[in-house]
């Protein structure tokens, strides 16, 4: 592993300051799962980038030319600052107020706080994760960086039957949604392990952390 994968010891940082594990991956194939379960675990708070998404009317969305809706998996429709400053706002204080994003009608709705304790790791997870490692590594406040895969089939029928249930968007958005990142995931996961996530199953980075 390099500087951007874990500590040779997890249990151990190097610094003091609470810093940042980085769960990244593909839509659907299991980094808010293995979020829940690290929290369940060992109290860990979890820090949802996907909650920074921009609103739907923001000018500054990109658009999907052949649907003429905006492109959700560009990494532009999300705003990486407002994540940073946020994420560094907890490492220091203990506490940020974060954004409560509906998908559905693709706007913030609300906000909730999150706080840390003092030897806490923070779970940042979400499907941009990986475009932030290195400005979190740069600061001083990486832990460690993970790319969650699976089988492209098994993580297009997870986040279909996901997507559905919480009514994200019309199915036959979601359908054709879904073809496309399966077809694109290989890319997707060499995408993100170049900016420095390491990839590897959810049980695997299970095991790791709490080893």
């Amino acid at each position: 592993m390099d500087g951007r994968a874990a500590d040779e010891d997890l249990g151990s940082p190097a610094t003091d300051r609470r810093r940042v594990v980085v769960l990244a991956g593909p839509s659907g194939s299991g980094k808010s799962r293995l979020a829940n379960r690290l929290h369940a675990a060992r109290g860990w708070p979890v820090f949802r980038l996907d909650d920074f998404y921009r609103d739907e009317d923001d000018p500054a969305m990109p658009r999907q030319a052949e649907l003429g809706i905006v492109d959700w998996d560009h990494p532009d429709s999300w705003d990486a600052d407002r994540a940073l400053a946020a994420l560094r706002e907890l490492l220091d204080t203990g506490r940020t107020e974060l954004p409560v994003y509906d998908i559905s009608s693709s706007r913030a709705v609300g906000s909730h706080e999150v706080t840390a304790r003092p030897d806490d790791l923070v779970l940042a997870e979400g499907i941009f994760a990986a475009e932030v490692v290195g400005r979190l590594d740069a600061e001083g406040m990486l832990h460690s960086a993970w790319c969650v895969r699976h089988r492209p089939a098994v993580t297009f029928v997870r986040r279909l039957l996901r997507d559905l249930r919480e009514r994200r968007k019309p199915p036959a958005v979601l359908l054709h949604r879904g073809w496309v990142l399966m077809r694109d995931e290989p890319g997707i996961v060499a995408r993100q392990t170049a900016l420095g996530a390491v990839g590897s199953r959810a049980s695997a980075v299970e095991r790791e952390l709490l080893g």
